[in-house]
């Protein structure tokens, strides 16, 4: 229905100077869908407050409403191109006046968790790239014709913009940055089986996909139904039956997220909202620069669902707040989840691989923390190509808070193909993954480590598959740094005999 409007947006910011990268579009297509659902919103709680009898406070001012300067009407329900602002007009007017105002709001909001607030905050921290007046009105006009009344529409808005966010993610080296991928999510979710009225929680939570995809697993069920007229059965989805108090409670008390890089955070917002949250829990603050030792129990969570960036490096002043002094920001997010959780709190947690065996003192020190504070109950080793653009492998760590690991079970995911952009991971490959981690069953990809048989000095917890599959070895930093140099000098020879031929 909305796909086509979708590819001419694309278009409309190809065009244009200011939006070089996937990062850009999705950007500057956040902000105006952003206006538009506030405005469909506002209208959809106007009209149930008149039918009530009750008047309607706007939360923005009429010269600063979607109809009023984005798509003012005439009486025939089409664009009145006499009002409507275009060319330099509209841009001086979006980049003067629209974007200081809605920055402004937040300055009336009553708390960060209300709508006021998070308008403040996405336009305190983007800005519009748009350049040509008339680039502009055109995506405008492309905008305008979605609608997010019905839950069809919504949902063929969300499916439109996860795939903006795949695209992004898939765009640069750190695509697992902005994209994890969506049937990894899927299976974390099966196994640590979210419930209504249990809070959950990503505190680095990029583009939303872990809460938005708890959420959809929470309001739908798995059915069997017929495919087309034949009659194999196949597994299809239906919406669950929820009572007005849990629907309230999906959208008020469930999920909750910290973001701190500003395209990520207003991404965030907009992709729950677009997955019927309507005003998220998302707040834009570096969760690392918060002190552990500040974290009461009234602040813990049921569920902790995520993929913390890897490879970052906090300053020092940040790491005073962990016990395990680290640089790794990964390590770092790891202590604040575990110290995030309730006791019997469930979480899943995506990591470099290199976690279960690294020799650092941080790294054997966490491990030591993980085993001895919760149940670390399952390992999933990721495939090279998981995360697209991102070269690294991957561990997937489950564990429940409140008792020490006894016994850790191993699964090795081999979908028996290289994956790359045109191959993803799906949802069948980890089908089998998903029925045998129930029972935690042995087979030619899983097994078992009773952890009184591993080394207290060293902890490792290394992927060592005992039915013959390949164990992983990682090199020291000291031989990837000398081949580093001899692929230098290398590198200088070829560069001198070119020179030479020059």
């Amino acid at each position: 229905m909305f796909e086509q409007a979708f590819r001419n947006i694309d278009d409309a910011l190809w065009k244009e100077s200011g939006c070089t990268t996937e990062l850009d579009y999705t950007e500057q297509t956040s902000w105006l869908l952003f206006l538009k659902y506030l405005d469909g919103l506002e209208q959809d709680k106007a009209n149930e407050a008149a039918l009530e009898g009750k008047p309607y406070r706007y939360i923005l001012d009429e010269d600063y409403r979607w109809q009023r300067w984005a798509a003012p009407k005439g009486a025939d329900g089409k664009l009145d191109h006499n009002i409507a602002l275009t060319g330099d007009d509209l841009v001086e007017f979006v980049d003067r006046k629209l974007f200081p105002y809605l920055h402004g709001i937040k300055l009336r909001a009553s708390g960060p968790n209300t709508i006021e607030y998070k308008i403040g905050e996405i336009f305190g921290e983007i800005k519009n790239k748009i350049r040509s007046g008339y680039t502009l009105r055109d995506i405008i006009d492309h905008i305008d014709e979605l609608r997010f009344r019905s839950q069809t529409e919504k949902h063929e808005l969300s499916m439109l913009y996860e795939e903006k966010i795949k695209r992004m993610g898939n765009a640069g080296r750190n695509g697992g940055e902005y994209y994890t991928p969506r049937p990894l999510i899927r299976a974390m979710i099966q196994v640590v089986q979210p419930k209504i009225g249990e809070r959950i929680y990503d505190g680095a939570c990029g583009s939303a996909g872990f809460l938005c995809e708890a959420y959809d697993f929470l309001t739908t069920v798995r059915s069997r139904v017929e495919h087309g007229t034949g009659s194999e059965p196949v597994e299809g989805q239906a919406t669950r039956t929820l009572s007005t108090s849990d629907l309230k409670t999906l959208q008020e008390k469930t999920f909750y997220g910290k973001e701190k890089k500003s395209l990520a955070y207003v991404i965030a917002i907009m992709n729950m909202i677009l997955h019927g949250i309507e005003a998220p829990n998302i707040q834009h603050t570096n969760t690392l620069a918060e002190n552990l030792a500040d974290i009461q129990d009234k602040d813990r969570m049921d569920v902790i669902l995520a993929n913390p960036p890897f490879g970052g490096k906090e300053r020092a002043e940040v790491q005073q707040n962990f016990p395990i002094r680290t640089g790794e920001t990964a390590f770092l997010f790891l202590q604040h989840f575990i110290k995030m959780l309730k006791a019997g709190g469930r979480a899943a947690i995506v990591i470099k691989n290199t976690f279960l065996s690294n020799s650092d003192n941080a790294s054997v020190s966490l491990r030591k923390l993980l085993l001895e504070s919760c149940n670390l109950h399952t390992v999933l080793d990721c495939p090279g190509g998981t995360f697209q653009g991102a070269g690294v492998k991957t561990v997937v760590l489950f564990f429940e808070k409140g008792a020490p690991t006894r016994k850790v079970w191993y699964y090795q995911l081999d979908p028996g193909r290289n994956m790359g952009k045109t191959n993803p991971l799906n949802d069948s490959d980890l089908s089998e993954f998903i029925a045998l981690q129930k029972t935690f069953a042995d087979s030619a990809k899983s097994w078992s480590l009773d952890v009184s048989a591993i080394d207290t000095a060293t902890y490792d917890l290394s992927v060592k598959n005992p039915s013959g599959g390949e164990e992983v070895k990682h090199r020291s930093p000291q031989d990837i740094l000398d081949e580093i140099a001899a692929l230098d000098v290398e590198s200088a020879v070829v560069l001198a005999t070119i020179r030479a031929m020059v």
